[in-house]
């Protein structure tokens, strides 16, 4: 086993698990936390849950589980690098998608704005409540009873209303505190996997082009560099030669710097990391860059005009389907009935969270096309 910084999360330092379970035989307990990640339910549905692209629309397009994946690699690389804990960081990454809705970024909007009188809908907070109550797996407890750190990871953002109820989950965001070197590796390996996949999945899909990219100049400096080295290379192998780089640069110099931001703050315990400033980084010399490349994303794939259409009919799936559940709770399937009879919004919305692109799509027909009565 590699020494851990001093600065980095043990398990002897952990604040531990919310039940009390006896120690895992031939694992560590963030070992244990990673392995009930990847056998849980919600996981599994990722397979068929939105990155970008609906899942009908092609095979080779990432799905949330390809990108959680994705997420975990270039996580668990970083952190062996920076004498961190790899696997709370790897446990971090694979969970931090569990509580998104189908449909992507379109989904979510819609169960939050139809959420917005029953305290909205963040899906950062939805994965916490997945493994913290909706999986049920174990006898004695509901959730996966995962350690504080990993659920500190999985919570990237909330609001001050929810932190107030969310007890010592949710002191660091009223103390304005910060997570664990872990937490923060996640959150931007996060950016590093979906900035770089949504451009190769962009390309795939016809909807963005190599001569748009030669205006975005972290993408074309590295494919000058590939056709250097490779005269006349084209097609996929190109673009995977310069998206590869592209990951490489974004990984080198988030290491450099956070190596840097480390030294110079002087932390040499977990307490000083939570106290200091944001230790994760990249350089101020790549941020411009990668601001450019967002940018780019945003104006010419995500608000391309194909995305938008499918993007606004899943809006319209999502809403049209909490409407029929608020209008009558008993064509919920029976559980979620049960759950209702507490809190009818928030069981509508967990049971349409935890619906894959595909299963949405059936359910509403059942609910509203002709001759669909099962």
């Amino acid at each position: 086993m590699l020494q851990l910084a001093p600065y980095a999360v043990t398990e002897a330092a952990s604040r531990g698990r919310q039940h009390d379970e006896p120690a895992p035989l031939a694992r560590g307990q963030f070992q244990r936390d990673r392995d009930r990640i990847v056998h849980s339910t919600a996981f599994r549905r990722l397979e068929y849950k939105t990155q970008v692209f609906v899942n009908h629309e092609g095979d080779l397009f990432r799905t949330r589980l390809t990108h959680s994946i994705e997420v975990a690699q270039i996580t668990r690389g970083i952190a062996r690098q920076l004498g961190l804990n790899e696997d709370l960081a790897e446990a971090v990454a694979l969970a931090h998608d569990l509580g998104h809705t189908p449909f992507g970024h379109a989904g979510q909007e819609a169960l939050n704005a139809c959420m917005k009188e029953h305290g909205g809908f963040e899906h950062n907070l939805q994965s916490l409540r997945t493994v913290d109550l909706l999986e049920d797996r174990y006898a004695a407890f509901d959730g996966l009873n995962l350690m504080f750190e990993t659920r500190e990871g999985i919570l990237k953002h909330c609001s001050h209303a929810n932190a107030l109820r969310l007890g010592e989950l949710g002191q660091r965001f009223l103390e304005r505190t910060q997570p664990s070197l872990e937490a923060q590796l996640a959150n931007l390996a996060d950016e590093i996997a979906y900035n770089n996949h949504d451009v190769d999945d962009g390309l795939r899909s016809g909807l963005i082009t190599l001569e748009q990219l030669e205006d975005v100049s972290l993408f074309a400096t590295q494919r000058r560099e590939v056709e250097a080295r490779w005269p006349g290379l084209g097609g996929r192998k190109l673009i995977n030669e310069t998206v590869r780089r592209m990951i490489q640069l974004m990984v080198i110099d988030l290491i450099a710097q956070t190596r840097a931001n480390l030294a110079t703050s002087g932390v040499g315990t977990l307490a000083e990391v939570r106290a200091a400033g944001r230790l994760v980084a990249y350089s101020d010399g790549l941020l411009p860059r990668l601001r450019e490349l967002k940018t780019f994303l945003h104006q010419k794939l995500y608000r391309h005009y194909q995305v938008l259409r499918m993007t606004n009919k899943a809006r319209r799936i999502v809403t049209e389907l909490f409407d029929a559940f608020m209008a009558d709770p008993h064509i919920l399937p029976p559980q979620y009935q049960a759950m209702a009879r507490e809190d009818t919004p928030r069981a509508i919305a967990d049971y349409i969270a935890g619906m894959t692109d595909r299963y949405a799509m059936k359910e509403h027909r059942r609910l509203f096309a002709v001759g669909e009565i099962h």
